[in-house]
Parts: C-alpha cells; structure tokens; sequence
C-alpha cells in the first residue's frame, strides 16, 4: 500500500463541531491500532515511511490535530490546548473502536499520547515520546514562536521545500527527495502559489504563555507522567533544543522508567524517515 485512505471524525469544541481528518493505513479490520501524532506546525502525513513500514503489522493512523493539514479550523484560537487535543483523540479512539493501541507522538504529539496514556483505563498500551518531555526549554519556545504563525508564501512546492529548510534545521538530514515528500503534504495552492495548510491562529494561545503559566504546566506533565504504567521508548536528538539531556535522564529515572535512546546529528526533532530511526520505533513496538 502507497498511499493512505483519507477519513475524518467529528468532535466537540466550545462553539459546536470540528472535522478532523486522519490518514489510515493498513488494514481497517486489524485490532492492532497504531497513532502517529504529529508535532505543532505539522500534519499527519509526516509519518508516511513510519506507516508504510508498520502497515503490515498495524492498522496506523495519523490524524491531523485540528488547525492543520485537512482537519477544520477553531473559530475559538483559545481552543488550540492540549487538554482539548486529548479530546479530540478519545473521540478518534471511539469511532477506531480501539481497545488496545501503541503511541508514537513526535513533540506536541507526544505530549497528547502522554496524556492520554496517563488516564485512568487508558487503552495505550506502548508509548513512543519523540524528542519532548514535562519540562520543554525556554530557548526552543523562543525559537519556535519566532516563525509560529507568520504568513508564509512561496512560488513552488521546491521553494516551499527551501524555505521550511530554513527553519527545520533541527530535524536533520534528509535527501532532496526525502524532504520533498515532507514538505508537499505541509502545503495548499495560494493563487499563483503555495501556503501552508496551517491555521496561523495556533500561534495565539502558544504566544500567550506566560512564565507562570509554564511552570504550571510543567507540574502537571510531570504528574502524568509519573502515572504512566506503560512501556515507554524516548527518543531524543542528541542536539535537541527542547528536550534537554538531564529531563530525559530524569524520565528513564522516574514515571515507566523510559528508554531512551539518541540519535547523534539531529536536534528537535527525528523524522523518524530515516531507515535508523525507524528500526529502533520498529523494535519496540513489534517486541514481544
């Protein structure tokens, strides 16, 4: 299979109901459920060569967090939180009809498998944290807030591939071709070009954190955290920006006691595109 199926769900919101799409690969029927989230600004398709590889194994699906790729947009900006994230994905979990299912959340992502996952008769049964923990570094906020929001446009889908280059660094390298693939999915035709299919509104409530507020949050990620009764793997660039080395040597030390594992030349965060990258998602998930 090459190309995955196209669904979407309904769920609630403070001003009525949202769409929000997700890619489906694999078989429909199969019981063995794989979610692959995706990280702040990006999309569901990102985790094509992850899905494509476990598709045999898993029915994988890769929603689109409401605000990007082919979900609807919140009339309400203040909405775009991570509690109303974990909503929208029992939702999901409901219409998968998903007893038991594995996690793999790049950033963002892995932040609303961790929440998920940490409520009581949660169904996670592996949990995959990709280069993100309770406790996220002041100077990566800063970084992503510098470009969260703005208006991007560009000429062509290469360009649009040369300008998220930019701003990627971080993600390591990848082949022309590789990220190409990872970029035509972040794009919708513009007129005579190109935009994200990003809702720019996302940035509000993440620029209206204030020191207080993430000091809080911190607390409370470390709380669901420390109630995670899952195996779970963290995955860390070793010149992440985000994840620093002593909080996730303090997550294999605390909660599940994650392993952690580093990949060197990469900072916030694996693709997980890379052959060496998924085989070590692959291990875990399909070990006895």
């Amino acid at each position: 299979m090459t190309e995955p199926r196209l669904e979407h769900v309904q769920c609630l919101d403070s001003r009525g109901l949202h769409r929000m799409a997700y890619w489906e690969w694999g078989d429909p029927a199969n019981r063995r459920v794989l979610v692959c989230a995706h990280g702040l600004s990006r999309q569901g398709r990102d985790f094509d060569t992850l899905a494509r590889g476990l598709a045999s194994h898993y029915r994988v699906v890769c929603p689109d967090v409401v605000g990007r790729g082919r979900s609807d947009w919140l009339g309400d900006p203040m909405g775009y939180n991570l509690p109303a994230y974990v909503a929208d994905m029992v939702t999901l979990l409901a219409r998968l009809d998903a007893q038991e299912l594995d996690w793999v959340g790049t950033s963002m992502g892995g932040l609303i498998g961790l929440g998920l996952a940490s409520l009581p008769g949660s169904p996670v049964r592996r949990l995959v944290l990709n280069d993100v923990g309770p406790v996220i570094q002041p100077q990566a906020l800063q970084r992503i807030g510098s470009y969260l929001g703005q208006p991007m446009h560009w000429p062509s889908e290469e360009a649009a591939a040369v300008g998220l280059l930019a701003i990627s660094q971080g993600f390591g390298p990848h082949s022309a071709e590789q990220w190409l693939a990872l970029t035509k999915p972040q794009l919708q035709p513009d007129g005579d070009g190109f935009k994200l299919r990003c809702d720019p509104a996302i940035a509000l409530p993440f620029k209206a954190i204030t020191p207080e507020l993430a000091a809080a949050g911190q607390a409370m990620l470390w709380q669901s955290y420390d109630r995670l009764r899952c195996p779970t793997l963290l995955l860390r660039g070793a010149d992440s920006d985000l994840l620093s080395h002593d909080t996730a040597q303090a997550m294999t030390q605390r909660g599940p006691q994650a392993r952690l594992h580093e990949f060197a030349g990469v900072g916030h965060a694996p693709t997980l595109v890379q052959p060496e990258q998924r085989q070590v998602v692959s291990e875990f998930l399909l070990a006895p």
